[in-house]
């Protein structure tokens, strides 16, 4: 009984990195739409989001089968509550992955007079966190899992960074007020990103944390 309950806990595993390649796929050709001003990559994007929802259903059957048809023990509960609650946090990667191809194909018709370093910046950094969460589920490592939730400031920090860049350039050209206020929407999504892969580092100290010790919740 016990080997078909790991099995499926495999499964589960395997599901759960999925799910974070797609997303990472997904943000990373959101920003590439972004720079490129790809409006059919973008479409592309957004119409893919539906893969992602379904890959956020397989995960919750499985999590549902594991609870019903077996004997999860309190630590096999917590790793599947906790999956639970990670697959809604990368679903809403997703959902913020096809927003940014929305702003995308709203500012398709002007050439952009903003850097977009700090943005591009931001990307790599959230798809960092993303991956590097869900490994630490996988891995059962609370250390990654904390790592994770540490990087977040650096998001923050580039966010930060991105509204003083907006200021300036609506400062030197007041025109530019349409495009600083949707790129600011742009930046705004990718510190959300950050902050749902913080979640999901939160929940994999949860998973793992039996004794309550160090689990973020009882801030």
């Amino acid at each position: 009984m016990r080997t078909k309950f790991d099995e499926q806990l495999k499964q589960l595993n395997d599901e759960m990195m999925q799910m974070g390649f797609m997303i990472q796929d997904s943000i990373q050709k959101a920003i590439e739409s972004l720079v490129r001003q790809d409006v059919e990559l973008a479409k592309t994007i957004i119409e893919g989001d539906m893969q992602v929802d379904r890959e956020q259903k397989r995960i919750e059957d499985i999590c549902f089968n594991l609870l019903m048809q077996q004997q999860p023990v309190a630590r096999d509960l917590r790793t599947i509550s906790a999956a639970m609650k990670m697959v809604t946090d990368m679903e809403r990667i997703g959902d913020h992955a096809a927003d940014i191809c929305e702003m995308t194909i709203m500012m398709s018709d002007a050439p952009y007079t903003f850097n977009l370093d700090h943005i591009n910046k931001m990307a790599s950094e959230t798809m960092l966190m993303l991956m590097r969460s869900i490994e630490a589920y996988v891995k059962k490592d609370i250390e990654a899992a904390q790592s994770v939730i540490a990087h977040d400031d650096v998001v923050d920090e580039l966010f930060d960074q991105v509204k003083k860049d907006l200021i300036q350039m609506v400062q030197s050209d007041p025109k530019s007020g349409e495009q600083a206020t949707d790129m600011l929407m742009v930046a705004k999504y990718f510190e959300r990103i950050g902050d749902h892969a913080t979640n999901i580092g939160e929940w994999v100290i949860f998973s793992l944390d039996s004794q309550g010790k160090l689990s973020p919740f009882r801030r």
